[in-house]
């Protein structure tokens, strides 16, 4: 008698609530992580809040939606970071969504589960899932436009022009990379006859006309800027650094999509032999231009990216990992035939969940155990909240004025920012990075420049006391990690820069 899993079973009869399930509950798992282990934002969350706040059109971190948006849900959740995590969340739930209801339209409700499945593994190792940025906010940006672009050129729903214009404007005004994938689509579709067809209505020039209204104040911007865009072509002698750092991105994508591919060579015939009654994921055949669909944008992005990445000598795939290979686990599935055997269920199910529960995983073992271990400093382990608080209120206490400004370190000044009275981050080594505030403005509203002492002293860096002369400095404040293990207590110098009188 054949045995068919209940998994299985769901996935034939209800495969929108298997998605529901496991997209819920990756978001719960990675919202707890921030919860119990983030005492201070990832990577450069806590400046990009910070730059945020101040509402620019364009800055050199990129364009301004992704860091608007940051700054709308910290001060929806009362100055917290949890509303800046659920916001990341929401982003790959609704990625997911998408790609679900993408997958359905090409290969049939039951094996869009299956993309999902295997597009979840992909994002699990190529995606910062609570750094929200450009990066995340433009995952369900690009699958939200796929999606209606095989709306348009697939099904023929004119009516999903609009949805299309807004969707590209958005990321228009989210990630530098978004001129490229737009320009993926255009080639994409002047190359097939259906998206030819497309072309000769008006409803692409109207589409056109909405993207250039939404995008038109940070392209104008742009084209004002000097400090925006890409760096200079490389010279004949450093291409063959470039083609080792492209081998090195391409590695990392690869590296991304390894369980994919573990999973599909688990669940590969001739390793799997021997099982014969293996339950079966059934779709109807697929037209060559939902092939070709799927195929382009699962190689093109990731192939284009790293190529541009490394002849730039960007630091990684340009649009990011996670938007590069969105479409990886599609072009999978729809390699894989009408018909899918899931063979090794359980191994299956084990090897799935061990790739998406990894970096969780990780995350929560390095915040222990690195502490205890040695003296490496986990970044997260910094007690935001705790810094904010003391500076804030010394600079209160000392001019009975509000905290106007904060200078000094990038991540200690990005930390205090984020206190209860959003003071401005002055970047005092860049000041062009910072334009809503000049040293003279600082010098005249005052504020607090904050260092990493290296003695009990508190003596401040010799550049940081030549950019601030006078410089008085406090007695250094000490603050406990989330686990101090064997590392040394986080010891800050600071001074205060007091405002002129009016």
């Amino acid at each position: 008698m054949r045995f068919t899993s209940l998994v299985v079973e769901l996935i034939r009869a209800r495969p929108r609530l298997v998605v529901v399930i496991v997209v819920l509950c990756h978001a719960l798992l990675w919202l707890g992580i921030g919860l119990l282990f983030y005492r201070s934002p990832p990577g450069q969350l806590a400046m990009s809040i910070a730059f945020g706040r101040e509402y620019q059109v364009g800055t050199d971190l990129g364009p301004p939606l992704p860091f608007w948006l940051a700054d709308i849900a910290y001060r929806f959740a009362g100055n917290h970071l949890f509303g800046v995590y659920v916001l990341a969340a929401l982003c790959s739930a609704v990625t997911f969504w998408v790609i679900y209801l993408l997958a359905r339209a090409i290969v049939g409700g039951q094996q869009a589960v299956l993309a999902v499945l295997l597009t979840m593994t992909v994002t699990a190792f190529g995606a910062p899932t609570l750094e929200f940025g450009p990066d995340v906010l433009a995952r369900p940006l690009w699958a939200l436009l796929l999606l209606h672009s095989w709306r348009i050129l697939g099904q023929g729903q004119r009516n999903a022009w609009f949805a299309w214009s807004i969707e590209a404007g958005l990321l228009l005004l989210t990630t530098p990379a978004a001129a490229g994938l737009l320009l993926l689509l255009a080639v994409f579709t002047v190359s097939t006859a259906e998206g030819r067809q497309v072309l000769r209505s008006f409803d692409p020039l109207f589409a056109l006309l909405v993207v250039l209204a939404l995008a038109l104040p940070y392209l104008i911007f742009v084209l004002r800027s000097d400090s925006v865009g890409l760096p200079a072509l490389p010279v004949l002698a450093e291409l063959s650094a470039r083609a080792w750092h492209w081998l090195a991105l391409a590695g990392g994508l690869l590296l991304a999509i390894s369980a994919v591919l573990l999973l599909v060579v688990l669940d590969a015939g001739w390793v799997a032999r021997g099982e014969a009654d293996s339950p079966i994921i059934y779709r109807r055949s697929v037209p060559a231009l939902a092939r070709d669909f799927a195929y382009c944008f699962a190689i093109a992005p990731a192939l284009v990216g790293s190529l541009i990445s490394a002849l730039f000598g960007l630091p990684t795939v340009l649009g990011g990992t996670a938007v590069a290979l969105t479409m990886v686990g599609l072009a999978m599935v729809v390699a894989s035939g009408d018909l899918i055997y899931l063979r090794r269920q359980r191994l299956l199910r084990s090897v799935w969940a061990a790739a998406v529960a990894a970096p969780a995983i990780l995350v929560a073992g390095s915040a222990v155990i690195v502490p205890l271990l040695g003296d490496g400093e986990v970044a997260t382990a910094m007690p935001a909240r705790d810094i904010s608080r003391f500076f804030v209120e010394s600079f209160e206490r000392r001019t009975n004025q509000k905290l106007q400004a904060v200078a000094g370190d990038p991540q200690l000044a990005s930390l205090i920012a984020l206190g209860r009275r959003r003071a401005h981050l002055f970047l005092d080594a860049t000041p062009q990075r910072t334009p809503w505030i000049s040293p003279a403005r600082f010098a005249e509203t005052g504020g607090v420049v904050v260092w990493r002492a290296s003695d009990t002293v508190g003596t401040p860096p010799p550049e940081l006391a030549q950019r601030f002369p006078g410089l008085v400095p406090e007695v250094p404040r000490s603050f406990d990690w989330l686990i101090n293990g064997r590392q040394p207590l986080l010891r800050i110098g600071w001074a205060i820069v007091r405002p002129k009188a009016p």
